[in-house]
């Protein structure tokens, strides 16, 4: 059993780990919409890579972090509201990539595969470029992990003290970007913005810092992936949806024993 997912475990470990900073800073910032809209903006990036024959880690990855730049962009300007510039971007991106799957005659995606992952399927190249992403998202968050906290805290206050606004929200938007692309193809997408969010929530009432909801919700996430490939494994049930339920279990266990 353990060498059959001994590959599975270190995949879902990994990115459920680095989920729980950038989870957290997604609660923070009352984001929990912009992680669907990644997640629609990456099956777009899905639908256009089997279009074009490109590399599919290469074409999510693009479509992601164009989509954090494209929001940053449009939020700068102040248009229109965050949440209706979000759903704009997510149905019009999901429409899009539902259209450039119309056109694949010669190839048979099967989307419910790419929404709720197949984490069982990683193998060691997959592994390589997992931890390549992990690496760079974890050096980015020690490096700016200060301006990051300050400006999703008090943004008038940050600029005051001469951090660029625009420039951590950027950041933590291409961080977000970067963790679904690399997450999607085993966790899905919509399995990835669930472990964005579900694990922070469930560590918010028990963390008196900061930090220390950053490290529960990793560890929380970490908890939900080994209790979801265990119940895969005994009961043969889909690991994505497998770790969600065991993520929301303990969401449901944690809203118990804060209320006592």
């Amino acid at each position: 059993m353990i060498d059959f997912l001994l590959p599975s475990i270190l995949a879902g470990l990994g990115i459920a780990i680095i989920s729980g900073p950038l989870g957290s800073f997604v609660i923070w910032r009352k984001m929990a919409y912009f992680g669907d809209t990644l997640a629609h903006m990456s099956l777009m990036g899905l639908s256009l890579g089997f279009l074009f024959n490109i590399n599919i880690y290469f074409a999510l990855l693009i479509c992601c972090l164009s989509l954090a730049v494209i929001l940053v962009t449009l939020q700068k300007k102040q248009l229109i509201s965050t949440d209706t510039l979000l759903g704009i971007l997510a149905h019009s991106s999901l429409s899009l990539g539902l259209i450039a799957v119309s056109f694949l005659d010669n190839i048979r995606v099967d989307l419910m595969n790419y929404l709720f992952g197949d984490l069982l399927a990683v193998s060691q190249s997959d592994l390589k470029i997992i931890y390549i992403g992990i690496l760079a998202i974890t050096l980015t968050l020690f490096l700016f992990w200060r301006p990051l906290l300050s400006t999703t805290v008090n943004e008038d206050l940050a600029k005051v003290e001469g951090l660029n606004i625009d420039l951590m929200r950027l950041l933590l938007m291409l961080m977000i970007g970067l963790v679904i692309a690399v997450g999607m193809k085993f966790f899905g997408a919509l399995i990835m913005t669930s472990l964005l969010i579900i694990p922070a929530a469930t560590a918010r009432p028990f963390s008196k810092t900061p930090e220390k909801m950053a490290i529960f919700s990793s560890l929380i996430s970490a908890m939900s992936v080994m209790s979801g490939l265990t119940l895969s494994w005994h009961f043969d049930t889909p690991a994505g949806p497998s770790i969600v339920i065991s993520a929301t279990t303990l969401f449901v266990l944690s809203q118990i024993i804060k209320s006592t």
